[in-house]
């Protein structure tokens, strides 16, 4: 955990609407994830103007805000300062099927990643050692690596029906012992037996293995949620924690061995069926597709619901050749594309976004490039896609597949080691090489179309801010106030900076010093303002009034206007905002606090726009 985000979960929880206004939040890789109550809250532009926001996203019914791989430290912070619980009010958006069954799979499978790519990786790194004739197969070495990769996917359909429970808000530790039933040794030993099993002399159980699989456990979890769900209504509350878990495990291990297991074993053949004639007859088709298209199913989400078929190839097979590969190609696509722009562009700040943004892609993670850099410039986008296409179409002509589930990047190439051959690990080199070669070749083309009549926006040179002691004058008249005081916590807990609050008693807010127009908020709620010695200060007024859209404020000035101290910059009236039921309270902060040694209210109690009020040292 790094305090280091705090100020940015705070000022996104803001943008969100504040935290009565979310009710569900998760993060990916590199998102953040949210469903809230009222939409029109979220403040879409105040959210993409956060540092350290790349982009925000709607789409399959949820809110992404795009952060970058430590989105993790992130979410952190923001699970402090919101309480994430599910809503059962009956107000829960509508959704279409495929949005649905999206969701579904992807809250059941993303969490399970981490798991899969470490597995993966150790598998990659006993193929390694098995190549290079470091160890053998038959030491006890790679006995014991073998079983620290293989006990993920073993034990996947535990795992599973964990995250699963999760996903449909049933009890996750009585579908993992559901799964636990499933894949007892005591099954296993009446499958080898070949002997029928009946329950109770009447009911069939069918002989089928379940370690390793998918299909079953899915459905065996989404019947418990619902049978779960029957008996905690019906069975009184002083005896539940009983009687659920134990009609629980009798309903559904009755169900699992004789119905649903069964069912889904059958489904589970007819999908390694399919993936099988994929192999052999069109092995070209799922490699192009997501080489291609991979930057189009990420923008719309669908490849949440693609990304898991790789996972159920594997858990039939044993390999995946529908998903990894043309993942692969298309990652190293958008950072091929983004690399060429960084290259070629004249502007610095996009070359530095261009240049770390390729980095992170090579690592197997995009967002940053293709919301940052392929997408609003658009050429290096659709190059990319032809690219990873191109690569796609080589993997998939040479039946490349990979071994195990995990990272995306370059250091994937490994876990295309396997079969005791080096085949598959050099047929992804070469698809690589197509697809980094012919993006690199098609974005530099393209870029002397496209850059050329670019109009370059020069980051004029840093120099250095010569920080003064400054006295700053009440920008409001009214009653001053701690911000401790204010009625909203990221501003009471100083998050966003130190400073103070000022109760209004009209509707007039002048500049406190000398300097110049930072920001306006389109809504005119809050103004950002440099003094002319380094000072940088944030005037919000009132709380949650940019729900207001801009209603009751008026703006004198724009956005790098001069302005002198005392000068008339905004107007709001105070009577309707009150009347509309908003908190009047307006916080001044310093947001550049930790550049000065102290920042200190002088005045307490009732000032006007002539007194100072806040004391500023470096």
């Amino acid at each position: 955990m790094s305090k280091k985000y705090e100020g940015l979960a705070h000022a996104i929880v803001e943008k969100l609407g504040g935290k009565t206004n979310i009710i569900e939040g998760y993060h990916c890789q590199t998102r953040l994830r949210f469903k809230v109550v009222d939409e029109t809250k979220i403040d879409i532009e105040g959210l993409e103007s956060l540092d350290g926001v790349t982009k925000y996203i709607f789409n399959a019914g949820v809110h992404q805000v795009v952060i970058g791989t430590h989105v993790k430290d992130v979410f952190e912070e923001i699970e402090k300062i919101i309480e994430l619980a599910p809503t059962n009010d009956g107000q829960a958006e509508k959704k279409g099927i495929l949005t649905a069954i999206i969701e579904f799979v992807a809250g059941t499978f993303q969490p399970v990643i981490p798991a899969l790519s470490g597995a993966g990786m150790v598998k990659a790194v006993l193929a390694l050692l098995i190549v290079f004739q470091v160890i053998s197969p038959e030491s006890q070495t790679y006995y014991l690596l073998n079983m620290f990769a293989d006990g993920v996917f073993f034990f996947l359909p535990i795992i599973l029906a964990f995250t699963e429970a999760q996903k449909l808000r049933c009890n996750p530790i009585l579908a993992a012992s559901v799964a636990a039933m499933m894949m007892h040794p005591n099954w296993g030993a009446l499958v080898t037996a070949g002997d029928p099993v009946h329950f109770f002399e009447i009911i069939p159980f069918t002989l089928a293995t379940y370690t390793g699989s998918v299909i079953p456990i899915l459905l065996v979890i989404f019947v418990q949620s619902y049978v779960e769900k029957f008996l905690n209504r019906v069975i009184p509350k002083s005896v539940e924690l009983v009687f659920v878990p134990m009609l629980t495990f009798l309903v559904m291990g009755t169900l699992a061995f004789s119905i649903l297991g069964p069912v889904g074993t059958i489904l589970g053949g007819y999908l390694a069926t399919f993936f099988t004639f994929l192999s052999v007859n069109a092995s070209w088709v799922p490699a192009v597709l997501i080489g291609g298209f991979l930057p189009i199913m990420v923008m719309f989400g669908l490849h949440n619901g693609v990304a898991p078929l790789g996972v159920m190839q594997m858990a039939e097979l044993g390999y995946d050749s529908i998903f990894g590969p043309g993942c692969v190609c298309s990652n190293i696509a958008q950072a091929t594309a983004s690399a060429v722009v960084a290259f070629r562009t004249k502007d610095k700040k996009l070359r530095q976004l261009a240049t770390s943004g390729s980095i992170t892609a090579y690592m197997g993670i995009t967002e940053p490039a293709l919301y940052g850099v392929n997408l609003p410039k658009r050429y290096p986008l659709i190059s990319a896609m032809i690219g990873g296409g191109l690569g796609g179409l080589y993997a998939g002509l040479t039946n490349t597949h990979r071994f195990a589930t995990g990272s995306s990047g370059l250091p994937a190439i490994l876990l295309y080691i396997g079969d005791d051959t080096m085949r598959f690990f050099w047929n992804i080199v070469i698809a690589l090489i197509i697809s980094a070669v012919s993006t690199a070749i098609l974005t530099y083309v393209l870029s002397f179309k496209f850059e050329k009549d670019e109009v370059i926006s020069e980051v004029p040179e840093l120099k250095e801010v010569i920080l003064e002691d400054t006295h700053m004058i009440s920008p409001i008249r009214g009653q001053v106030i701690p911000l401790s005081e204010v009625n909203d916590e990221a501003f009471a807990t100083e998050a966003l900076g130190k400073g103070f609050a000022i109760d209004p008693s009209e509707g007039k807010v002048v500049a406190p010093f000398d300097g110049k127009i930072a920001a306006i908020f389109p809504t005119k709620h809050a103004i950002g303002l440099v003094s002319d010695t380094g000072i940088e200060i944030l005037i919000h007024v009132g709380l949650n009034t940019v729900e207001l859209n801009g209603e009751f404020f008026e703006a004198f000035v724009k956005v790098d206007d001069r302005v002198k101290k005392g000068q008339m910059i905004l107007t709001f009236d105070l009577e309707k905002i009150q009347a509309a039921g908003y908190d009047t309270q307006v916080p001044i902060v310093v947001t550049n606090t930790p550049q000065y040694s102290s920042i200190e209210t002088i005045n307490l109690g009732q000032t006007d726009c002539e007194q100072a009020i806040l004391a500023v040292k470096v």
